[in-house]
This record gives C-alpha cells, sequence and structure tokens, in this order.
C-alpha cells in the first residue's frame, strides 16, 4: 500500500500541478484504503453515488453524510436512472423509501414526481461542494417531462454490449425553457438548499 500510494501521490500531483481545474476522482468498486487520505491530501473531489455505497455493509450511501470535497450523485451514466432502478428490486427499493427517505409504509410502485424531487433535494442539501444529477432523473421530478418508459431513459450499460450512449433527449431545450413551472421548481430547490 505505502508503494501504491507513493505512485498516487507522485502521479495524482503532477496532474493536479498541471490545470486550474477542479478535480474529481472516480473512486468507485474496490479501491485501495489509501485512496481516500491521498485524495484528501491532494484535496481532490471524491465521487459519492448513493446507490454504490462506499463502507462495507451499507446497502445506500447517505448524502447528507458526504464530505464537503465530494461530488454526490443518485446514480452515474452506467447505472439505471431513478425511474428505471425504482422499478428494478422492490425489496431494494423498500429500503431506500423507508430507512433512506424516511417514509412509512409501502414504496409507491413507480418513483412519482414527488419521489424524485425528494431523492435530488436530499443530494442538493447535502454537505458536499457539488451536486450532479443525470438529466432524466431531474425531467422525472415532473409528470409532463419525463419520459412514458423509463427503460427509455438509460444512458450506458456497460453490462450489454448492444447497449451504449443512447439516451437522447426527448424534447428540444426550446420547449424544456418554455416549461416555467419546472424551472421555478428547480431553482427554488436550489435556493432552499443554499447552493
Amino acid at each position: 500500500n505505502q508503494l501504491w500510494e507513493e505512485e498516487g501521490l507522485k502521479k495524482l500531483t503532477a496532474l493536479k500541478n498541471s490545470t486550474d481545474m477542479l478535480i474529481c476522482a472516480e473512486d468507485l468498486g474496490m479501491v485501495p484504503a489509501m485512496v481516500e487520505s491521498v485524495l484528501d491530501n491532494l484535496q481532490m473531489l471524491a465521487l459519492e453515488v448513493q446507490r454504490m455505497p462506499k463502507k462495507a455493509g451499507e446497502t445506500f450511501s447517505n448524502p447528507a453524510f458526504s464530505p464537503y470535497l465530494s461530488v454526490v450523485t443518485p446514480g452515474t451514466h452506467d447505472m439505471a436512472t431513478l425511474r428505471e432502478w425504482w422499478e428494478e428490486d422492490k425489496a431494494s427499493i423498500q429500503q431506500f423509501y423507508n430507512s433512506q427517505l424516511g417514509h412509512n409504509g409501502d414504496a409507491p410502485f413507480y418513483a412519482e414526481p414527488w419521489i424524485c424531487r425528494d431523492i435530488v433535494k436530499q443530494h442538493l442539501q447535502s454537505p458536499a461542494m457539488w451536486a450532479v444529477f443525470l438529466l432524466q432523473d431531474l425531467l422525472a421530478m415532473d409528470d409532463g417531462l419525463r419520459k412514458e418508459n423509463p427503460k427509455e431513459e438509460r444512458i450506458n450499460n456497460p453490462a450489454d454490449p448492444d447497449h451504449y450512449w443512447n439516451y437522447r433527449m426527448h424534447i428540444t431545450l426550446e420547449e424544456l425553457a418554455a416549461q416555467p413551472g419546472f424551472l421555478l421548481t428547480l431553482k427554488h430547490m436550489v435556493i432552499e438548499s443554499g447552493r
């Protein structure tokens, strides 16, 4: 681990010194324990994906406990969108609905707009420096803007060689800009979060 830490520090320091850009690590999956300290040492942002917790034994990562030097997100381009995920694994969804969203009773069958708003709000209120969302997950907050079929929202599925980068936005930017209700909702969510 010492060798990897030294090599990581050397290479990442050179990378960091070559740009003024803010750097975010893709520190997902099985990463060595020293990665967190290297990122902290270099003040690089960690990636905190709610459905890919870093702590052993956890099913979900809670954005409220993410460090400031991080990017929080419900999912990535290589994962199902919120709506598709919600329909895939009912046991996991039920646990998420109760433990992460704090709701009692049975989880709704579909990821209704209010569910998607709750999840986006949860991330916006995180102490993380950045909260980043798939466009599909933001559009899912509005019944009139979401696609009818959630399976058509997925960007990439690494397990399927025939399903790669297929997603295309189903409305134009002009049509989206003409949705004052959605835009005001999103604006108020951002303002209320203090971002």
